[in-house]
């Protein structure tokens, strides 16, 4: 077994260069003495914003510089403490900085409200006045999309300081989860006695012995039952403070002020849902084949997390990835792959897992900074394609940097995803027609499987607990834990059908769903894996422009709403054929499993 080295023992060659961002922590500390330095010179624009065109640009560029630096503090401080999170020299810079930040929330709480105190057309005024100004048209439009539900100066400084007393439901649902509960014991495929925890929940209900899979589910579900009050009375929090939060500014619903934002109508997020229920027969169709592949009588909840087919053996050296990755990324052109080798000789990859590093993977960066990738690979299949995904993502932050000034260069969540996922699924695709090997092709199309399963099926019901949750609450009805636990036991009958035994425990499952406290969030990635399944359909497919339509998008950053970005790469979320697309897909990939499975 590979041990793992500590953190001062990583080769270089194997670390992300965060040096490039600060040498040191006195250089930090020198970036952090500017941000309060520059945080001081708002006083001189309280009150005079709409003065002119010049003046409201100054503000403009002023408070670019000062995010830019602010925004470096922020993710360098992060991604250093997760390096090593025994090291809490850098969770004390982290929380320092993040101190600061809500703060700055606060000071800057005016900016809104005092430019809403006039209509656009002072603004269109300005532009004749200051032409550099139209340089921030497509934000200042955005700012005045929110005039009708932005409150007056006093009440958005009341609510920006409230900001974090608002997410203490969140924070305790969290707590409880992760610290509190206590699951007990069960035995392992050993025999050997094992403590059951959160983290870990994954490991044993994927396990091939199904007594252990069994006993995870159940001592999971027991120990949740006996705090679904407690539970209960913190996402009720939740779902109150947004439902408040929305009346306040003016909104129908929460659902509609949380998609406002991304400028998302809720015919988008209705449509996901709509069109997912007019297809179960093909999830149904997937748990059939599950229930037959591992020669079961019953198939239960407890059964749908294990693979198909045996593990991968094989082992990816992280060269042998690396080319992977690029080969099957070829066909995105020259200019993409030149690029992308960027990732592996300019060190924005931090490889292998080291004592107190954070685990999992990520893609983050900042306007100045590499677009950074953090891995802990180990050489499974699995960690082959969370190089493309996570590359996927910083390829997407290094065409939007590199093509709009800070202030355009972030894309927003809604789009966040799909460059990710067309890199994943390029990958699978392109292993798929380079192997002759049963068990690899198996394996593969088990993963794809897997993710349309997890993405678009299991994220549309949360998505309609959500949406119908809030929905009750809205008309009157008050959160008890009855309602929730009923309410998500009806909708997993209906998401598994006839086919699948739906143990009762399921309907305490919700208690340990953390995106029920985000707001309306899951849904995303679901429409994220259906417009990626259609650009790498297109490009596939070699449709004329395909390739070209999507390398524009990556430019795009945040210059344009998600929904117009999207078209621009040939996908029109409006239409439920996006999401037909994509579930179209996962019924050919499960007849192809079929037939190599009986080949």
């Amino acid at each position: 077994m590979r041990k793992e080295p500590k953190r001062s023992e990583v080769k270089q060659e194997d670390k992300w260069d965060l040096e490039s961002m600060y040498n040191s922590v006195d250089d930090w500390e020198k970036d952090y003495q500017k941000v309060i330095e520059l945080e001081q010179e708002v006083k001189k624009y309280k009150g005079h914003l709409l003065d002119s065109g010049k003046t409201l640009y100054e503000y403009l560029i002023y408070t670019d510089k000062m995010d830019q630096i602010l925004e470096n503090l922020i993710i360098y401080a992060s991604m250093k403490s997760d390096e090593d999170t025994t090291n809490t020299q850098y969770l004390a810079l982290k929380g320092k900085v993040e101190n600061l930040e809500v703060r700055i929330a606060e000071e800057f709480s005016f900016v809104t409200p005092e430019l809403l105190k006039t209509d656009y057309s002072t603004i269109e005024k300005f532009y004749e006045e200051f032409p550099q100004l139209r340089d921030y048209e497509f934000d200042l439009k955005d700012v005045f999309r929110f005039k009708e539900h932005t409150l007056s100066e006093p009440e958005e400084k009341l609510l920006s300081s409230l900001s974090n007393d608002l997410d203490y439901s969140n924070k305790t649902a969290s707590i409880i989860r992760n610290s509190d509960l206590k699951f007990g014991n069960i035995k392992d495929e050993n025999g050997e006695e094992v403590e059951l925890t959160n983290s870990n929940y994954s490991i044993y209900i994927e396990s091939k012995d199904r007594e252990v899979r069994k006993m995870a589910f159940q001592e999971m579900y027991r120990t949740l039952a006996s705090f679904k009050n407690t539970l209960a009375t913190t996402y009720a929090g939740e779902v109150d403070a947004n439902v408040h939060l929305s009346k306040l500014r003016g909104f129908k619903s929460a659902r509609e002020r949380a998609l406002f934002s991304n400028n998302i109508d809720i015919s988008v997020y209705d449509n996901l849902i709509d069109t997912v229920n007019k297809h179960l027969d093909v999830i149904y169709k997937y748990y059939d084949l599950k229930k037959d592949v591992l020669h079961l009588d019953e198939l239960h909840l407890y059964d749908i997390y294990t693979d198909l087919v045996k593990e991968n053996t094989k082992q990816y050296d992280f060269e042998e990835a690396k080319q992977l990755v690029i080969d099957a990324l070829g066909v995105l052109g020259e200019d993409y792959i030149s690029n992308l080798k960027k990732a592996f000789t300019e060190n924005w990859i931090d490889k292998y897992p080291n004592i107190g590093k954070r685990g999992g993977a990520y893609s983050w960066g900042t306007y100045t900074s590499k677009p950074f990738v953090l891995l802990n690979y180990q050489g499974r299949l699995d960690d082959v394609s969370t190089i493309a995904h996570e590359l996927g993502h910083s390829m997407h932050s290094y065409y939007s940097k590199n093509n709009n000034p800070y202030h355009s260069y972030n894309y927003r969540i809604f789009v966040a995803e799909v460059a990710s996922t067309v890199n994943e699924m390029l990958l699978y695709k392109y292993m798929l027609g380079k192997t002759d090997n049963k068990q690899e092709k198996l394996v593969i199309l088990n993963n794809l499987m897997e993710l349309f399963k997890g993405t678009i099926y299991r994220q549309a019901m949360f998505a309609e607990f959500e949406r119908d949750i809030y929905a009750k609450v809205e008309n009157g009805e008050v959160i008890t834990y009855d309602l929730l636990c009923d309410y998500y036991y009806e909708l997993n009958k209906k998401y598994f059908g006839d086919g699948v035994v739906v143990d009762e425990e399921i309907k305490y499952e919700w208690e340990r769903i953390p995106h029920f406290y985000m707001n309306f969030y899951v849904y995303q990635y679901a429409t994220g894996l259906s417009a990626a399944a259609t650009i790498v359909t297109n490009i596939l497919a070699g449709k004329k422009d395909a390739i070209d339509n999507y390398l524009k998008f990556l430019t795009l950053g945040g210059s344009m709403y998600p929904i117009d970005e999207l078209k621009v790469a040939g996908v029109d979320m409006n239409k439920s054929e996006v999401v037909e697309n994509a579930i179209k897909m996962f019924d050919e990939i499960i007849d192809e499993f079929k037939e190599v499975y009986n080949s």
